[in-house]
């Protein structure tokens, strides 16, 4: 496939993403390490490609590492209690100065708009102010936290009459008090704040490794109950406002690298993702198949028939049969199949089925959503009383092996699965015996 063909399929594949994000939240946390890396420029294109497909933008900016520097150049120790900056007054004023450069600095990056760059006509306004009231952590643990404060509440009509008109909202860690002071904020705590008043579709925060690791492995997505039990394992302060924000409603977390130029756009608008995810809902499923579902079908199972693995099924021949077939779904996409045909012999006394049509996507391959499916069929298998599977292959003997089942002959299966055998193909014959309870 050449590189242009290859561009046009991504994009045709983007569509239905696109189509689910147009006029929608997405809330974008960044660090301030991310908005020194070269790549913020490039960062700040994608979001202004978002902004041109319809999404809408809330950006939350962090400042930590100009705050640390700014303090250390006017010999002040910073102090930490935990994850919170002890803010005294003379921090405060440092902290002023550094999130109102980066407060101008990020608008002027959103104004670029030169010809022949991806800003060009973009005409994207960046509307901020005092969106955020604050009241003061006070004192925990018997330390004074002085100026530091979290999110009372925040300006929810006037920022959603700003996404109205198309424009991007920045929020900078800052709130102002009824009382007229200013008060510090963990950018983590403002975006995961914000994703939940605003009923965000999406959180997306950004760091600087790509994924979550956990026993060496990157990890590319987790459920909300495995993110909380990996939380001890994982020591990420990212991993907690994810975990946050899916506990107070937000269904996807998005965790992305600032230094991959692209994170972003491949994040939202790819299958396999660029990062990690934490999801809250059924992101990942296991269900029968509808006859809405005979396209992702075949979808599935036509580079198998192309390739001999599997036998030509022709579209109708698909829709009589596709109460058959189970699917595995990832994000509302079919990304594996599988069908369970029983066998009628009268005069055999154990009552017999074959699994045929095991395909799944080349990018969903290794996640162990095969052996999810087989355990699937072997349920329904055991809800209809069937004490044997059969399985007819050329190529995936060894995993079917794997699951359980052993190689037999021609002369093993039942009587009119026999008839049928096609000598040509000489397929390898599996069986495995279902036992009662769950075992085999």
């Amino acid at each position: 496939m050449t590189d242009e063909n290859a561009s046009l399929n991504w994009f045709r594949h983007a569509a239905p993403y696109i189509n689910d994000l147009r006029g929608r939240t997405l809330v974008v946390g960044i660090p301030g390490d991310g908005l020194e890396h070269s790549n913020f420029r490039n960062l700040v294109h994608d979001l202004a490609l978002l902004a041109s497909l319809g999404v809408r933008l809330v950006v939350v900016h962090g400042c930590r590492a100009q705050v640390n520097r700014a303090l250390q150049e006017r010999g002040i120790e910073g102090r930490f209690h935990g994850n919170k900056r002890v803010t005294d007054r003379e921090s405060l004023e440092v902290i002023k100065a550094a999130v109102g450069r980066l407060r101008f600095d990020i608008e002027a990056a959103f104004s670029q708009g030169l010809p022949d760059s991806p800003m060009a006509r973009s005409a994207l306004k960046v509307i901020s102010g005092n969106l955020v009231t604050a009241r003061p952590c006070g004192v925990l643990d018997g330390v004074d936290l002085g100026w530091t404060g979290t999110v009372r509440r925040m300006e929810v009509n006037t920022i959603e009459q700003a996404l109205d008109q198309g424009a991007l909202v920045l929020l900078s860690p800052l709130g102002t008090s009824l009382t007229g002071e200013l008060f510090n904020i963990n950018y983590l705590d403002l975006a995961a704040e914000a994703a939940r008043v605003l009923r965000a579709e999406k959180l997306v925060l950004f760091r600087e490794p790509a994924q979550l690791m956990l026993d060496g492995n990157p990890i590319n997505e987790l459920s909300i109950v495995q993110a909380e039990q990996s939380a001890t394992r994982i020591q990420s302060k990212t991993l907690q406002c994810a975990i946050q924000a899916c506990n107070s409603g937000i269904a996807r977390v998005h965790l992305l690298s600032y230094c991959q130029n692209g994170s972003l756009i491949q994040e939202l608008f790819r299958r396999e993702g660029a990062g990690t995810m934490i999801y809250r809902d059924s992101y990942e499923v296991v269900r029968r198949a509808r006859i809405t579902d005979v396209g992702g079908i075949l979808g599935l199972i036509r580079p198998l028939e192309k390739q001999g693995v599997l036998v030509r099924r022709s579209r109708e021949k698909l829709e009589a049969e596709i109460d058959h077939f189970t699917l595995v779904e990832v994000d509302g996409t079919p990304v594996a199949c599988a069908a369970l045909y029983p066998i009628g012999d009268d005069s055999d006394d154990t009552s017999a089925a074959e699994i045929a049509c095991v395909a799944s996507h080349p990018d969903f391959r290794g996640g162990g959503r095969g052996a999810k499916l087989m355990r699937h069929l072997e349920r329904q298998a055991r809800a209809v009383n069937i004490r044997e599977l059969y399985v007819l292959t050329t190529q995936t003997e060894h995993w079917f092996i794997e699951q359980g089942f052993d190689q037999v002959g021609v002369s093993d299966l039942p009587a009119s699965r026999k008839s049928l055998y096609n000598i040509q193909r000489n397929s390898r014959i599996l069986r495995k015996q279902l036992g009662q309870d769950g075992m085999s």
